[in-house]
């Protein structure tokens, strides 16, 4: 049998491991981007995926209401997305633009109110079955292209941090002791190690565009 991670695309297979999937222990993770051991499935059930359901017209509308209800931090994130979305594509001046109303909305934003970890992976959670599927079926309805990568990407980096939360979760300040925190700046993809990894899982993109993440204090 071969597991498939759905965050990247590494295979585990069996047969060359020698070892059965469900005998590694639950702190086992993805040795390419570091997701969780629950972040993988069958390869058969992972091709398997049923496609996102096709909204109509009106569905797509309603989608493009909710946009005008998100909060000034939402918008503020949104913009930042595509400000690096359009750093991605070489789109210098589009990406000044962006980053200008990110910062604007950032502003004009209340003071955010402290969250556990708990209730983030719920958030979390709640994007991956809700969020993403339905923007993504929206995008595809009216043909945008640029908003199903971000769909696509945004989904991979959403499941990465749930999967490090899970893992927190369970082991700790542990967990971070001795490495550190490496964030993608073209996606947003999070790694924990004491190196990037040399291409992004998901954006693809060289060891270098990757940002330390400093000022944490060791456990």
């Amino acid at each position: 049998m071969r597991y498939v991670c759905s965050i990247c695309g590494y295979v585990y297979d069996e047969a060359k491991q020698g070892k059965p999937f469900a005998a590694l222990p639950e702190t086992w993770t993805c040795p390419l981007c570091g997701a969780a051991k629950s972040a993988f499935a069958p390869e058969k059930a992972a091709a398997k995926q049923p496609a996102a359901p096709i909204h109509t017209v009106a569905s797509t509308a309603q989608a493009h209401g909710d946009l005008q209800k998100l909060s000034p931090g939402a918008l503020s994130i949104l913009c930042s997305n595509l400000a690096r979305g359009c750093e991605k594509q070489y789109k210098d001046e589009e990406a000044a633009l962006f980053r200008e109303i990110a910062d604007w909305f950032a502003a004009a934003a209340p003071a955010a109110e402290e969250t556990g970890v708990d209730a983030l992976a719920i958030r979390m959670g709640e994007d991956l079955a809700t969020g993403y599927p339905t923007l993504s079926a929206a995008a595809s309805q009216a043909g945008d292209r640029g908003t199903q990568r971000v769909c696509v990407w945004g989904e991979k980096v959403t499941a990465i941090l749930k999967t490090l939360l899970e893992r927190y979760r369970r082991e700790g300040e542990a967990m971070l002791r001795g490495t550190d925190i490496w964030v993608c700046s073209v996606c947003g993809f999070t790694y924990v190690g004491k190196e990037p990894p040399q291409l992004c899982p998901v954006c693809k993109v060289p060891a270098w565009k990757f940002e330390k993440i400093e000022g944490r204090t060791s456990a």
